[in-house]
């Protein structure tokens, strides 16, 4: 059997998608849905089960064989000041997992961020000195990067890969909030009023999107490929600028115009202005696939946000 913690949400979602397209349901989905809206991406998947996220942890034994982990759950809320909330929702909880996956020698690929990168002065290679985390979201995910480099990476012969998510955008992120991608942010201003509203800069404002496809295409290769482990970025390696992304969204809706706002106090220090994920590492780890270039990522995520409002039915 397979676990997709987090199966509820945007990435973990894609993935099960992913996952029935092989023919595979012995799935147990494991989420929380205080957020209810949250089960309309479970609709169309096959999987075994679902349980919630504490049943699950304070039951671990009592699931069956469990043979791999996709663990996608977290707080991905980088707004968030609760810190000890942020450190035992993904951190502790994170260890948990882990600790009796290597116990158990059950496969285990988790969910980690570039935000750990932070800044990128130091660029946004997989190593201790380009990691500089500027919220306690990145922190969290930063701190367990190193947890996994101490005790389960080298000689450990339990496969286990984390994946540092860039910029990823796609169906099944409706009920993230502000948190969502901001092509889903656009497409709802484009409906609301017509306007996409861009902070003042963001002609030079870069980063490195990702559309969903291609993030379950990079899990599905390591669990084809059981014996290799490590770190590894997942983007496309190309930068684009927020102004491109609104203006590729301008030509696929009718009348639509770009206004610029000013840019929030609250987000000064915190906003990552570039990045650009270095794939020298997943890329020597024999992925060979293309990323989906961002005209066209776009062009297929705006198709299904018009139809069913973003979520994937199908």
């Amino acid at each position: 059997m397979i676990v997709v913690t987090g199966g509820a949400g945007f990435i973990g979602s894609n993935i099960v998608k992913g996952l029935n397209k092989d023919g595979i349901k012995e799935i147990l989905i494991v989420d929380n849905l205080k957020n209810s809206r949250k089960h309309l991406n479970l609709n169309a998947l096959e999987f075994y089960d679902f349980v919630d996220k504490e049943d699950f942890i304070n039951n671990l034994g009592k699931f069956g064989n469990i043979e791999l982990m996709f663990h996608e759950g977290a707080c991905s809320n980088t707004l968030e000041t609760d810190g000890r909330y942020m450190m035992r929702n993904n951190y502790e909880y994170s260890k948990l997992l882990l600790n009796y996956a290597l116990d158990k020698s059950i496969r285990f690929i988790y969910a980690s961020s570039a935000s750990v990168y932070g800044l990128g002065k130091n660029g946004f290679k997989e190593e201790k000195r380009s990691e500089y985390p500027l919220n306690i979201y990145a922190f969290s995910k930063f701190l367990f990067d190193q947890y996994v480099r101490r005790v389960a990476l080298g000689d450990n012969s339990t496969q286990v890969v984390g994946l540092r998510y860039f910029n990823v955008y796609g169906p099944n992120e409706h009920h993230k909030g502000k948190m969502a991608s901001v092509i889903y942010h656009f497409h709802n201003q484009i409906q609301d009023d017509g306007t996409i509203k861009l902070f003042e800069g963001s002609d030079k404002f870069k980063r490195d999107f990702v559309y969903i496809g291609c993030v379950v295409k990079v899990n599905l290769f390591f669990m084809n490929n059981p014996e290799i482990s490590g770190i590894f970025n997942v983007g496309t390696g190309r930068a684009e600028s927020f102004l491109k992304v609104a203006q590729i969204m301008q030509s696929l809706y009718p009348n639509v115009r770009i206004e610029f706002v000013k840019f929030p106090e609250e987000l000064k220090g915190k906003y990552q202005t570039f990045t650009q994920a270095n794939l020298d590492k997943l890329r020597s780890a024999g992925y060979t696939k293309e990323f989906t270039p961002i005209e066209i990522g776009i062009k297929k995520y705006v198709e299904i946000l018009n139809s069913t409002g973003g979520v994937l039915i199908g």
